[in-house]
């Protein structure tokens, strides 16, 4: 009789424990909601709450980071849990953001899938420096290494030989995890900088082997930096980088209001003036020959491809249209008349009838 009930209580326990194990594993796979599993709960279905994971953590470690954040699920909860879905070895570092309601099941499989929060930062074509770092240091998802070094200090911590980081970020969106430090954001954008010259200046060499007028890639990413902002209509690229090609081969100033604007920086209020294109600044084309002393602005490939393969013209001036593409002339007799009909006449015109 004691022995009957000995192997009773051993069944009835071994009934409990299956029947347990078979809860503990519907509520990994989510059939039974993890109720309370988030802690920072608020109001409505939607609302989610976001948890960060550090990199080479185990699954207990994992569990103890998630505790402290606020997901009350005990260790041995969630190590089952894992190891019944066989996303033990498989769950990812990162910031991940879990509805409030989430269960178990869909933390675990979300963690293994690897779908964390990912941020990012753009740097558009044309920017300049002062642009760029200013979307960069108000990045609130950035830990902001650098946002008190200078120029210099930061061409120094990027290992530029030139003391200005001015043309050497590609433009392009960097996706970065959350808490990054915004030094790597300036490393990549450099590093696809130095590939895509390179590729450019490769291109140069092969097509000016007996008529080089740019003597170095950083200068093929100066006259770059000023396709790029020339440049209303992307199709008109290779005919602008034309017309500077022909006009520093016959030792002609460029003349080109984008880097008399870099000259006056930041406060330049979008309207450039006579008195502008008369201020001696080593960025005023219109009173120094050759290429600024550096880039003024961050050129696209496009730019630094059409700068390296400029379109075969006989033309030395260019001006806007007015509709975004521009006017090109061999002569100054003819830029002159150009220069009438797009721009004189139609800004007499518009000041008549605003009187």
């Amino acid at each position: 009789m004691a022995l009957s009930k000995r192997f009773l209580g051993l069944g009835l326990g071994l009934l409990i424990g299956i029947v347990c194990l078979h809860y503990l594993v519907l509520f990994a796979w989510g059939v039974v909601p993890a109720k309370s599993a988030l802690a920072n709960q608020t109001d409505g279905t939607n609302a989610t709450a976001r948890y960060k994971v550090l990199p080479k953590s185990g699954v207990s470690k994992i569990a103890a980071q998630l505790q402290e954040q606020g997901i009350r699920v005990p260790s041995w909860a969630f190590q089952i849990g894992a190891r019944s879905l066989g996303v033990g070895t498989s769950l990812k570092p990162g910031t991940y953001e879990f509805p409030v309601n989430a269960s178990l099941g869909q933390i675990l499989l979300q963690m293994a899938r690897g779908e964390r929060v990912r941020e990012s930062v753009k740097i558009i074509p044309g920017m300049a420096i002062w642009q760029v770092r200013a979307a960069i240091d108000t990045h609130p998802a950035l830990i902001h290494q650098t946002k008190s070094a200078s120029g210099a200090q930061l061409a120094t911590l990027l290992g530029l030989t030139q003391p200005d980081v001015e043309g050497w970020l590609f433009p392009d969106t960097y996706v970065f995890d959350p808490d990054d430090l915004d030094l790597s954001i300036y490393q990549r954008a450099y590093a696809g900088m130095q590939k895509q010259l390179a590729n450019a200046w490769d291109l140069y060499l092969q097509g000016h082997a007996n008529d080089q007028v740019l003597k170095s890639p950083y200068q093929l990413l100066i006259l770059a930096s000023i396709v790029e902002k020339e440049t209303g209509q992307a199709s008109e690229r290779g005919l602008i980088s034309g017309v500077f090609h022909n006009r520093l081969k016959k030792g002609m100033m460029l003349q080109t209001d984008p880097t008399v604007i870099y000259g006056i920086g930041p406060q330049f209020d979008g309207n450039i003036r006579k008195t502008d294109l008369r201020r001696d600044t080593p960025y005023n084309t219109y009173m120094r020959y050759g290429l600024p002393p550096t880039p003024i602005a961050m050129p696209s490939k496009e730019s630094l491809i059409a700068a390296a393969q400029p379109a075969p013209t006989n033309a030395l001036y260019f001006v806007a249209k007015g509709n975004g593409s521009s006017h090109f002339s061999a002569s100054l007799k003819e830029h002159e008349a150009a220069v009438n009909r797009y721009q004189r006449l139609p800004a007499q015109s518009s000041t008549k009838t605003a009187k």
